[in-house]
Formats: C-alpha cells, structure tokens, sequence
C-alpha cells in the first residue's frame, strides 16, 4: 500500500468514524460527510493520473459537482433546522414532529 493510497483511505475512515461517533450537532456531521467527500475526490483525481486515460478524466469534476450540491443542500439545512429548532443539535430533532 502506497503513502497516498493509505492517507486518503485513512482520512476517509476518520470522517466515516466522526460520523459515525459525533453525531451531536447537524455541522459536525455536514463536515464528516464534506471530508469524506474531498478524500473521494483527491482519490480519484490520482487514480485518473495514473491511468492516463481521457475517458474517465471527467468523473472528479462530476464528483466535485455533487459534492458542492451536496453542500449547499447541507446548509440549507442547517439554516432551516436552526431558524424553526433554535439550534443544531441532532438530539433535539425529532422527525415524527413534522
């Protein structure tokens, strides 16, 4: 396993392990879900380069997209939870309230 192999999976386990373990507040989970992202896209942006292949030098971009859509629809939501709950706090939403 090479150096940028093991650091992209290792930083993609952290932000799968703060997901999955701290889970307090809604913007400390969109930045586990943010850093899992980016390391996917790092991923494969070198593995595009090593290829050297054109066909498949368009999934980053594709992936960066997604990630930004995903991003913003994350802040959406933090701005609407935080405007109608008060605060953040994924304790004190409950979903069979809406």
């Amino acid at each position: 396993m090479s150096f940028a192999h093991f650091s992209f999976s290792s930083a993609f386990m952290l932000g799968l392990a703060g997901l999955a373990f701290h889970r307090t507040h809604l913007l400390s989970a969109l930045l586990c879900l943010e850093g899992m992202m980016l390391s996917l896209f790092i991923a494969l942006a070198l593995w595009t380069l090593q290829l050297e292949s054109s066909s498949s030098s368009a999934a980053p971009m594709l992936l960066l997209t997604f990630s930004a859509c995903e991003a913003s629809m994350g802040l959406a939501l933090l701005v609407a939870t935080a405007r109608t709950h008060g605060t953040d706090r994924l304790q004190s939403l409950n979903l069979m309230q809406c």
